[in-house]
Parts: structure tokens; C-alpha cells; sequence
């Protein structure tokens, strides 16, 4: 077969998704090379959790006497000492059961949660919210590229931005580099006889544009290739999930764990759009998100201190349950942030009510935060990018949470 620049950009390109059979000519000099240099980097780790979660069953306003009148047969009852209820935070918010395994992070002051947090656009399609909300620019459709590519300050690792999944999302996409990977030991050129001569040709090239893309990739599947060929077990008894979304985690910590530059992660769970039969759709979701994050924390250790991780979701849903045993498109919803440098063991956000008269359109829970001021904060004070203006275009002014130290 000829070599050619059309045939490398398509096996490049499937290299970029992971798929192949695994080239022998990988080895540890440029994983050696950027792991000297980025040892201990700050991570932010972004979650999207796709679909719409119901904000209000997650972390349940048991102490707003209107929300058991809104949900007659959804409402999850208030804390009474059992895993059969809400497991109380402050007196007045308690979490799902099946978080019950991220109470410890919040009583240690590592989990802080925003309510009544979202996107300030009125849109109801799950299309539209998402993009804004991975664009950073609400009610913004041209917007070219994402708020987590923009985060990012001069280039330095090849892998330094890295979603977990078979496609780059649109929080990542931009003019700095970033990869999409599944599993780390799917990540390489598809034909393990064509890769060196495809190195050599395009390390040769003329044209810039190609010899740098043609750099990059080679380079960041050599770095991915190097980790895995590093044996890793979770640490402190962490058990990760089964399923894409534990995986997807375990994925990441491998890749902090050995310092290759990793700045910036994304990663998702679905199955979020609950309008029938909610309550348990809704139980196994969130049994499979708490205990991620949960086997997350416990497996990077200290190593949290360095690490962000910010959970969000297009928009939640509405504060009554329809007559399928669900709920709608509503508006604003919750978000968590977990992390060594987060000011947690607190509920973050003004409380707008669940009453008649303090619901958005008579049916949603009001927002009272916009949610690029929890992102913004994050980028700002955990990554240390200050331009939050760039990163969020028309949105130069943010008020900050204060969850980070």
C-alpha cells in the first residue's frame, strides 16, 4: 500500500478514537521527556451528567415544606437515621441514599454542592442547553469551540486534555490540543507496520500544519501507550463501578497518577431524562455516580489535593411530578465539586423556594446562580487561568461561589 498524507490523517484519526491492535514501535522517551517536567500539575475534571438529573431528588430540600406537596409519590422522605431516606447534610438538605457513600467526603469538607445552580437561557431542548452549557456562552449557538479548551493556559503535555469516550466533546473542542480516548491500551495507530514509516514521512514534512498534527499524535499515543504499559491498582480499597462511567474514572486517575502532564479531563453519564418511573431509573444512576466519584477519591489520596472535580448537567426538572411517575424539563439544578482545595461540608447558593408563587413559570426551581460562576471559579482559582473573560466570552464579571481555599 503507498504511504500517503490522506492515509495518515485517517489512521491518525483512529488512533485519536482508539481503535487497533497495539504497535511495537511505542517506547517510554517521550513519557520520560513530559514526565520530568509535570509532575503534580492541578487537574479539573469535568463531569456531564446527560439527560437532565432531577437536582431536587439528588439533593433532597427536605426542610422546604413544599416540596412533598410538589412530589406525592416521588418526594424522598426526610432523614430518620436509615438508608430508607434522605441521609440528612445540614438539616434542611439531605442526599439521595444511593450517595450515601460521598457523606464522608462532604462531612470532611471535600464535597461542597451549589443549588439552584444552571444556565440563565430559558431553553427546554436537551440539545440546545448542553451545547450552551459546553460552549460556556448561553443563548450563544455560533460560539466555535468549548470553555474547557479555552481554559486551558500555553501548551506543554500532548495528553494535558483528555475526554474519556469514543468522540471529542464539545467542552474540549478548540485550537488547543486535546484527545478522546476509551481505554488507554485502545489508544494507537490501527496498523503497527505502517506507524514508523508514517512517523518518518511526516517528520520530514514541509507543511507545517501537517508535520504538527502528524508531532502530536504520534506523541500522545506513545505517552498513553507508556502509561499502560504501567501495571495500576486502585489504591486505599477503591472499587470502581462497573460500566462506562467507572471505567471512564479509573481511566483518569491512572492518567494523574503518572504525571504526564494531564490538566484538564471530561468525562459523562447518561440516562438522566426521567419522565417515566423515575424513581428507580433515577436510584441505579445515581448508585453508579456516587459510587465513581466515591472510588475516585479514595483512589487518588493525597493526590486530591491537586485535583477538581465539578459536576453539572444541561438544566433539572420540574418541581411537580407528571402523571407517569416523573418529571419534565425544568430549570435550574444542582452541582457538586470535590476536591482537596474545595471549601466543602456546606450547600452553596441562595434557596429560592419550592412555593407556588417562587417557582420559574409556575413549575421549575428558580435559579439563583448561573453556573459559569461555578465553573469560572474553578478555572480561575484551581487552574490559575485569571483571563475568565476569555474563557467565558460576555461574561467578564463572574460572583464566585467561594468553593475553592
Amino acid at each position: 500500500m503507498p504511504l500517503s498524507r490522506r492515509a495518515f490523517l485517517k489512521s491518525s484519526g483512529l488512533a485519536m478514537f482508539g481503535i487497533g491492535a497495539a504497535p511495537a514501535w511505542l517506547s517510554r522517551t517521550v513519557y520520560a521527556a513530559y514526565d520530568r517536567g509535570n509532575r503534580r500539575r492541578k487537574v479539573l475534571i469535568a463531569i456531564f451528567q446527560r439527560g437532565a438529573v432531577d437536582g431536587l431528588n439528588v439533593v433532597v430540600p427536605f426542610g422546604d415544606k413544599s416540596y412533598f406537596a410538589l412530589r406525592p409519590t416521588l418526594a424522598i422522605p426526610a432523614p430518620d437515621g436509615t438508608l430508607q431516606t434522605a441521609q440528612d447534610l445540614d438539616g434542611f438538605f439531605g442526599l439521595h441514599a444511593s450517595l450515601a457513600p460521598l457523606l464522608p467526603v462532604f462531612r470532611d469538607g471535600h464535597l461542597a454542592i451549589v443549588e439552584a445552580v444552571g444556565s440563565p437561557d430559558p431553553t427546554r431542548s436537551h440539545f440546545d442547553a448542553q451545547d450552551f452549557m459546553e460552549s460556556g456562552t448561553p443563548g450563544r449557538k455560533g460560539t466555535p469551540d468549548g470553555w474547557l479548551n479555552r481554559a486551558l493556559l500555553p501548551p506543554r503535555s500532548p495528553v494535558r486534555a483528555v475526554a474519556i469516550g469514543p468522540r471529542l466533546p464539545r467542552s474540549l473542542r478548540g485550537r488547543n490540543t486535546a484527545i478522546a480516548l476509551e481505554k488507554l491500551d485502545d489508544f494507537q495507530v490501527r496498523d503497527a507496520h505502517m506507524a514508523s514509516p508514517f512517523e518518518a514521512m511526516y517528520d520530514s514534512s514541509a507543511d507545517a500544519l501537517l508535520h504538527g498534527t502528524a508531532q502530536e499524535t504520534f506523541e500522545a499515543v506513545k505517552l498513553i501507550q507508556s502509561v499502560d504499559k504501567q501495571p495500576y491498582s486502585p489504591r486505599n480499597g477503591a472499587r470502581y463501578p462497573p460500566g462506562q462511567f467507572g471505567e471512564a474514572l479509573q481511566q483518569i486517575a491512572r492518567l494523574i497518577r503518572a504525571d504526564v502532564g494531564l490538566e484538564v479531563a471530561f468525562a459523562d453519564i447518561g440516562g438522566w431524562d426521567t419522565h417515566v418511573n423515575q424513581d428507580r431509573q433515577l436510584t441505579n444512576r445515581l448508585n453508579e455516580f456516587g459510587q465513581g466519584l466515591t472510588a475516585f477519591y479514595r483512589d487518588m489520596g493525597d493526590r486530591m489535593a491537586d485535583v477538581l472535580v465539578v459536576t453539572m448537567s444541561e438544566f433539572g426538572r420540574t418541581a411537580h411530578e407528571n402523571g407517569n411517575r416523573g418529571t419534565d424539563h425544568g430549570h435550574a439544578n444542582v452541582m457538586f465539586a470535590i476536591g482537596g482545595d474545595v471549601r466543602g461540608g456546606k450547600i452553596y447558593g441562595q434557596w429560592p423556594g419550592l412555593a407556588p408563587e417562587q417557582l420559574n413559570e409556575g413549575r421549575d426551581l428558580a435559579l439563583t446562580t448561573d453556573f459559569r460562576d461555578v465553573l469560572a471559579e474553578a478555572v480561575s482559582e484551581h487552574l490559575g487561568n485569571r483571563n475568565i473573560a476569555a474563557v467565558f466570552p460576555g461574561y467578564s464579571s463572574p460572583k464566585y461561589p467561594g468553593i475553592i481555599a
